[in-house]
């Protein structure tokens, strides 16, 4: 199994648990993320979810590898949207991370130690609160690839960090640091090194404390309308075609080993 299911009282905690590809989601992973949420929105007994990665981790991105094979073709084509998708709490449906379209009315805090980048910064986008070890390090490491963002990074980074912040980050794929990321707006909190998952699941446990009526009431007000979601998540997709034409020459280039741990040159 490639992921790791926990509770802990009204707490569901949910671990990537891929740790020899730093949590990298290949198409299994992707579905079983997929089930475990809308598992874990249909339990009448829990209240928040914490996203985590295994292995000082939280997670790589896409697994590339598969990608690069041509493996992950059938998965993400299988993904298509239809125009006329407009409620992502009424229709679920999976993105190529998994959870990525889902529209939650419980909040999910992301644990995150090592790194969270290319689809694993969209998987941290889509989270409500992210914890960050001051070691971990976000971005879109995915740019150099021409793997492009089709998790929600495009319609989530501009809300969360503004549309300047996000351009800088979204155009140039440069690795963030805690302490910036915090800044920018991305980091809901730092804390030390080893110490995410255990300051996301106090702070769950701090949130369902609170009547859960009216914090999912709040929640759901502070968030793009449902409609609007999914119309920005159906635009965000029509991305999907760079990847033929740029991002699978890209993802091979990763698997065979050029330009690890976010460098943008010789590869």
């Amino acid at each position: 199994m490639s992921i790791r299911i926990e509770t802990e009282g009204a707490v569901r905690i949910i671990s990537i648990d891929r740790p020899d590809a730093r949590n990298a989601v290949d198409p299994d992973t992707a579905q079983a993320l997929f089930g475990a949420f809308l598992e874990f929105e249909a339990d009448e007994t829990l209240a928040v979810a914490v996203l985590t990665g295994t292995g000082g981790s939280f997670c790589s991105g896409f697994d590339l590898k598969s990608a690069g094979s041509g493996a992950a073709e059938a998965w993400i084509a299988a993904l298509d949207i239809p125009p006329e998708w407009q409620d992502p709490m009424a229709d679920p449906r999976p993105g190529p991370m998994g959870p990525s379209r889902l529209m939650l009315k419980k909040p999910v805090i992301a644990a995150i130690e090592g790194y969270a980048v290319a689809g694993g910064m969209e998987l941290a986008a889509w989270c409500d609160l992210r914890v960050m070890a001051e070691s971990a390090t976000t971005g879109v490491f995915c740019r150099r690839w021409g793997v492009p963002l089709i998790d929600g990074g495009t319609v989530r980074l501009p809300r969360l960090l503004g549309q300047g912040r996000a351009n800088d980050l979204i155009l140039t794929g440069r690795p963030v640091a805690a302490e910036e990321a915090l800044c920018l707006g991305f980091a809901s909190r730092i804390v030390p090194a080893g110490g995410a998952l255990g300051a996301a699941i106090d702070l769950a446990r701090d949130l369902a404390r609170f009547p859960q009526g009216c914090l999912q009431a709040d929640h759901l007000s502070a968030r793009l309308p449902p409609a609007e979601l999914a119309a920005a998540l159906r635009r965000e997709w029509r991305s999907a075609t760079v990847f033929q034409a740029e991002g699978r020459a890209g993802a091979a280039r990763f698997a065979a080993g050029k330009g690890r741990g976010g460098v943008f040159s010789g590869g």
